[in-house]
């Protein structure tokens, strides 16, 4: 539950799969000595996909310091890209195994708000605002206009095809938002 009550209700059996992976994946960053995911600590409150580094082996992803509930989805996050750069995309996104661009990464983004509703329904994690706002989005169907609204100068091409074929969909989210979170959304609002 976030401040305005709003709460997030999630299905057993679909928590039962994300757990499989997220412990899977869990492992993986752990325990696999091929690749590396460092966490950099930063006081700003970012996203996962902000200031992402790979270099060769490696991946640096920011964690926002408070959020140490948070820390294994955006592990999570850069794991993914990592896997992807490492031609592992098939192993770790079978559900995308061979997108591209935009649907690359709304599948990576997707898994992440899926790991985020996890530790928040099953495992009690704290709140923490870029999560919950990426998870409650998704949640309520509105990932896509979640990320073209938060990642504006990303994704031109497929932001219009979606705002064409759903041209009150970036508004209703706007005001969903509003009325869940008495802010603007990332990318409108000024941080």
């Amino acid at each position: 539950m976030i401040h305005s009550g709003a709460r997030i209700r999630a299905d057993h059996d679909r928590m039962r799969e994300v757990n499989e992976w997220v412990t899977r994946e869990q492992e993986n960053i752990v325990e696999d000595p091929s690749f590396m995911v460092v966490s950099a600590a930063t006081i700003e409150e970012v996203f996962p996909w902000e200031d992402l580094h790979i270099s060769n082996d490696s991946v640096t992803v920011q964690l926002p310091l408070g959020g140490n509930d948070a820390s294994l989805v955006y592990q999570i996050y850069g794991h993914l890209h990592l896997m992807v750069a490492m031609g592992r995309q098939e192993e770790w996104l079978p559900e995308a195994p061979d997108a591209v661009g935009y649907d690359l990464e709304r599948a990576i983004v997707k898994r992440s708000a899926d790991a985020w509703v996890l530790g928040r329904t099953v495992f009690d994690t704290q709140p923490f605002a870029p999560l919950d706002e990426l998870a409650y989005s998704s949640e309520e169907g509105y990932l896509d206009a979640f990320i073209f609204t938060a990642r504006p100068d990303e994704f031109a091409a497929s932001r219009a095809e979606y705002v064409r074929a759903n041209p009150d969909a970036m508004e209703n989210y706007r005001d969903w938002f509003v009325d869940t979170f008495s802010r603007e959304p990332p990318g409108i609002r000024s941080n």
